[in-house]
């Protein structure tokens, strides 16, 4: 199994300016903010930042944490756009800016496995706020997009009328993401290609309990069950757990091994504007034919 590392070069509404002591600056089109960031733990290339707001930490376990601004953000949001999407960008208590931008090369990574298909069948897991949705649905496919959160599908949909999809080929399901996935297994359907990308922890729309270390085995055992022998990828990230880029691609490598293909596996990253440095950000393992 390779090892490979994918980074985030910056663009035009996003970058990583610097990062040092535990937390990162970044912008976000005109704003910037300070967030944590435990794997930075060297210094920063500059003394002093310059931002509209920080994202302190609570001292619990537990974590949590709240908002201190500087200068005026906009409570509702602002418009970004990667390529032809466009989407809102807004502070949440969760710490981040809803999406994630070490994404980016994810998604030019799936759109380069479906390229030479018409209208693809792409199903994206935990799909958030959807902009890896949209991404994939700017190039024709045909997206089903599961996440357990009634508000989190309202965003992703208010994500697609910004980027002038709202009558693109997209399901927009607020379910279980595992329970779907079962059902979509008793129905006979297959996919092109699955984005999966679990929290450490959550809960369902109807209160199911996910927890990313006992439930992952049997869900990518079922996402494999869609594939089929002209299927194209599955890409699974992982985030702020204690595993292994190689213990999640040997487990891939195992659902897989009947397709065929090819197993990778390793660190996500986001390429700083200041030194050109890598911040480490996931762990991730995709196949793919």
């Amino acid at each position: 199994m390779k090892l490979v590392q994918l980074i985030g070069e910056p663009w035009g509404d996003y970058g990583l300016i610097d990062s040092g002591h535990g937390r990162k600056l970044e912008r976000y089109g005109t704003y910037r903010f300070i967030r944590p960031e435990p794997q930075a733990m060297w210094a920063p290339a500059q003394p002093v930042w310059d931002a509209h707001g920080e994202f302190v930490p609570a001292s619990d376990a537990d974590g949590g944490g709240r908002w201190h601004f500087d200068k005026p953000v906009p409570e509702e949001g602002w418009p970004l756009a990667w390529d032809a999407v466009r989407f809102t960008a807004q502070t949440t208590p969760f710490r981040h800016l809803g999406f994630f931008p070490d994404m980016a090369p994810v998604w030019e990574w799936m759109r380069a496995q479906v390229a030479d298909l018409d209208a693809p069948q792409v199903m994206n897991l935990f799909g958030y706020t959807g902009v890896g949705t949209l991404a994939m649905a700017a190039t024709g496919a045909q997206m089903v997009h599961v996440d357990a959160s009634k508000k989190s599908v309202e965003a992703a949909r208010g994500n697609a009328a910004l980027s002038g999809m709202t009558d693109a080929p997209i399901r927009w399901l607020v379910e279980d993401a595992a329970k779907f996935t079962a059902r979509e297994v008793r129905r006979g359907r297959r996919y092109d290609g699955i984005l999966m990308d679990p929290p450490k922890y959550g809960r369902g729309p109807n209160g199911e309990v996910w927890k990313l270390e006992e439930a992952l085995p049997g869900l990518i055992d079922d996402a494999v069950r869609l594939l089929d022998g002209e299927s194209r990828f599955l890409f699974l990230t992982v985030y702020a757990v204690r595993m292994s880029a190689l213990a999640i691609g040997e487990l891939l490598a195992q659902a897989t091994a009947s397709l065929g293909g090819t197993v990778e596996a390793g660190e996500l990253g986001v390429r700083e504007e200041a030194r050109g440095l890598t911040l480490p950000t996931a762990i991730f393992a995709r196949w793919s034919r």
